[in-house]
């Protein structure tokens, strides 16, 4: 129900772009601009246009329900870690005047987020998961790397990696949870 209401959150947010027009775009990241720092906060709720929504809308539902498996409160810090390091990535690398929008770090980061995880939590079932959005998603990866111009690689990017620091800040956190006290046992 989160990941609906959020997807719902996102397209509410474009139509009032269309509608208003409000030109809600102008307020996603600025690349190394302070009056673009802010927008590392709005730009996964802005897209351009409504086939880049539209683009986002399967990925981010599926990535962000597999992501939510151990918890609204796990997934909640893993897509705030995605979140900011995406937005900062950005920031720091993007393209000179071009105000970068969408949810698409945040479906990379969650992608990632998945395919790694199972890895650090030595965890099969995870790892069979990875597999198979791997061989269904697998070619989404190669838009981290600079392309069309008028695509955020660096969002792509910046988002996987901060999938990558999610899983791991996650089974660093399950690992200190898991290991016993001094003379004790494990739950």
């Amino acid at each position: 129900m989160v990941v609906g209401v959020f997807a719902v959150l996102l397209y509410l947010v474009e139509l009032v772009d269309v509608v208003v027009p409000a030109s809600l775009d102008q307020n996603g990241i600025l690349p190394r601009a302070v009056a673009g720092l802010d927008g590392i906060l709005w730009a996964p709720l802005l897209h351009d246009g409504w086939g880049h929504l539209v683009s986002n809308t399967v990925p981010l539902l599926v990535f962000a329900f597999l992501a939510m498996a151990n918890g609204i409160g796990q997934w909640a810090a893993v897509t705030a870690t995605i979140w900011v390091v995406s937005g900062v990535g950005v920031w720091l690398t993007g393209s000179g005047g071009a105000v970068t929008v969408g949810a698409s770090g945040l479906c990379f980061g969650w992608l990632l987020f998945l395919l790694v995880r199972g890895v650090f939590n030595r965890s099969l079932r995870q790892l069979g998961v990875a597999a198979v959005l791997l061989l269904y998603w697998g070619t989404m990866l190669f838009s981290v790397l600079p392309g069309d111009p008028r695509i955020s690689w660096q969002g792509h990017l910046f988002g996987a990696l901060g999938g990558v620091l999610a899983a791991w800040l996650v089974a660093l956190s399950d690992k200190r949870v898991a290991k016993p006290a001094p003379g004790g046992f494990a739950a």
